[in-house]
């Protein structure tokens, strides 16, 4: 590799390279950080709560439970557990990416991986399988870009969520899984593997609706993660 070579990998790797790569994620949180704010409201909580939440506990999937759970008055300990046992995902998000930043101190580790989320990570990956590295700046770029745009939605979504008292009437409530199946869409179109692809969707339809015949939705989908992904790992490295 030359000069010019590694000059070019500098600018593509750089803090600005991670903040445009961050923007397709950017105009997924716009709408699902405003739902989130909107349900937010409706449950109770005054904006600067909403402002604290975004920040602090930062994940899409918690907040909504969250709310939820306190528009339900939830005790404390069952919101604080339920939220911890959807979260522990990230435990392995950030094992998985771990390894490309080992150089890096406790600290600088510590702050990659608590903004790390399900979107980032994604992003993160698909760069990591196209250069086989990933760069400490453009990390920061990525992981901060959608951090801010996260608490800018959540709070946009609060001050006008005072005006809407039934976010289920605009589907507010379905902002999450629809933003989860367009990231899928996109993925899908730059693997370029469609087959694959299709198979492991339909059996991961299949064994949800299978196991919720005699289980609960819940349990449904936990089973067909599991299963789904081993299968998806078993066509990758099936040749």
């Amino acid at each position: 590799m030359n000069i010019s070579d590694n000059t070019f990998l500098r600018e593509e790797s750089n803090f600005f390279a991670g903040v445009r790569d961050c923007l397709p994620t950017v105009l997924g949180y716009l709408s699902i950080g405003f739902a989130a704010g909107v349900v937010e409201k409706t449950a109770g909580l005054s904006i600067v709560e909403i402002g604290l939440i975004s920040l602090l506990l930062y994940a899409g999937s918690g907040q909504f439970i969250a709310a939820a759970m306190i528009g339900a008055n939830s005790p404390t300990l069952a919101i604080i557990f339920t939220i911890f046992f959807i979260n522990l995902r990230h435990l392995l998000m950030s094992a998985a990416i771990s390894p490309y930043f080992r150089h890096l101190t406790p600290f600088k580790n510590i702050f990659i991986g608590s903004l790390l989320t399900d979107e980032t990570f994604g992003v993160a990956m698909n760069e990591a399988a196209s250069k086989k590295w990933l760069s400490e700046k453009w990390m920061y770029g990525l992981n901060i870009t959608a951090y801010l745009n996260w608490f800018i939605a959540n709070i946009a979504g609060a001050f006008f969520g005072a005006w809407i008292s039934n976010p289920e009437k605009f589907g507010l409530d379905f902002a999450l899984p629809g933003m989860f199946i367009g990231l899928l869409v996109l993925q899908m179109f730059s693997r370029r593997k469609w087959m694959k692809d299709v198979l492991v969707a339909l059996s991961a339809v299949a064994i949800v609706v299978g196991v919720s015949l005699v289980a609960s939705g819940s349990v449904g989908v936990i089973v067909a993660t599991i299963i789904a992904s081993t299968i998806g790992m078993a066509v990758e490295k099936w040749k």
